[in-house]
């Protein structure tokens, strides 16, 4: 027989109100614990991810540009002493639309770059304050770098007449140029039908979309006029190996590049220039670069006789490099510096407040890139290469 309940009311069952909340209490301990643990732990995935974007955004930069200034040169190199090192780039679409020289300014991030372009396998400007802009020219090295005497014009006004034709094909561009004339035309190989080169045939027809018949100061007909001019296959228009590009940084913190061809066109001079800037990579803040100057000219680089050298100084300006392309032999490499910035916002100041660019360098080569405010809250890394310029090291000294 079971005990009587002595004070005659039932026992309760569950738990007490203290119980209940001892048991909240605890679980609360616990949500708010594993919380944190989450918290922390998105945080740190967060920051790994952004800081991880930032390094593939550097590798692939870094590819980008090594790759576009391993190239500079191909495809005219070789022909530096026959009027094309220097000489004042004339573009035209259809014969009537300018493209080189310009009458108004580049869009930004390359509004300060000289508005009269001459050709260089590489040129560095630098302006007052900002980004430093990369201009680098390569063309169709398969073309073996052959510039070909013009004989005379041709049997039509829009051709040429050449030592022969072999190897030249519809939709090729050329560098029509003479030793000691400031201007040099580029030109495109167009015919209809198609043209192919044909043996014993040394008429080259000229047409399409970069066609001219005139540049700034001289004409298609005085440039070829004495037969001492020479055509120079740089690219094709259909194979898309011709490279006149700029690259520099906007204010959106990208990497881009803008085409001096202005290949994709547009109706209006804003379009063209709005088709001609492609986005590279995100989270570029800062640009810049040095030449390697070889200033003997003994085709080798040793600290002793030669030296970095930066694109402001006054004897290596971009002013001065286009006017005097003995000085643009002298380029056998280019270093380049990028500070890049990740995209999260971190609560803690997480960068310092100044990064030193090129700090193996020379003291007065030294760069260094200010952070403040809130961008001490961002994480930034430096990514720094030289790119060796071959096709100017093959270049013979004399």
């Amino acid at each position: 027989m079971k005990g009587a309940n002595l004070d005659g009311r039932r026992r309760n069952g569950g738990v007490t109100l203290i119980e209940l909340l001892v048991a909240m209490a605890i679980g609360l301990v616990v949500t708010l614990a594993v919380t944190s643990m989450v918290i922390v732990g998105e945080s740190q995935k967060r920051s790994t991810t952004s800081v991880n974007d930032a390094n593939q955004s550097g590798n692939y930069v870094a590819y980008v540009l090594d790759r576009a200034l391993r190239s500079a040169g191909s495809g005219f190199t070789q022909a530096w002493d026959l009027g094309v090192f220097g000489c004042r780039l004339n573009i035209k679409r259809d014969d009537s639309t300018a493209v080189l020289p310009r009458t108004t300014a580049f869009p930004a991030p390359f509004a300060g770059f000289p508005q009269t372009v001459r050709v260089a396998p590489v040129l560095i400007y630098r302006p007052a304050s900002g980004s430093d802009v990369l201009m680098v020219m390569s063309g169709n090295s398969s073309a073996g770098d052959i510039a070909r005497p013009v004989l005379s014009a041709g049997s039509a006004s829009n051709k040429l007449r050449l030592d022969n034709t072999i190897g030249l094909r519809e939709g090729d561009i050329g560098l029509l140029s003479r030793s000691g004339t400031d201007d040099c035309l580029v030109q495109q190989v167009h015919a209809d039908p198609a043209f192919a080169d044909s043996s014993g045939n040394d008429n080259l027809p000229l047409g399409g979309t970069y066609y001219t018949t005139s540049g700034a100061d001289t004409s298609l007909a005085t440039l070829i006029a004495g037969g001492t001019s020479f055509f120079t296959p740089i690219g094709n228009l259909s194979a898309d190996n011709l490279q006149l590009r700029m690259f520099g940084v906007n204010a959106d913190r990208t990497l881009v590049s803008y085409d001096l061809m202005q290949t994709a066109g547009g109706d209006t001079a804003a379009k063209r220039d709005e088709q001609a800037q492609q986005g590279i990579a995100d989270g570029v803040v800062a640009l810049r670069a040095v030449y390697a100057i070889d200033k003997n000219e003994d085709g080798n680089f040793d600290l002793t006789n030669d030296a970095w050298v930066a694109p402001d100084d006054a004897a290596y300006n971009i002013t001065q490099m286009m006017s005097t392309p003995a000085k643009v032999r002298r380029i056998l490499a280019v270093r380049v510096a990028m500070v890049l910035r990740s995209t999260n916002y971190e609560k803690d100041v997480v960068s310092k407040s100044s990064l030193t660019l090129f700090d193996d360098l020379p003291d007065t080569l030294n760069e260094s890139y200010a952070i403040s405010g809130d961008g001490l809250h961002f994480r930034h890394r430096v990514v720094e290469f030289t790119v060796p310029l071959r096709n100017m090291l093959l270049l013979p000294t004399s």
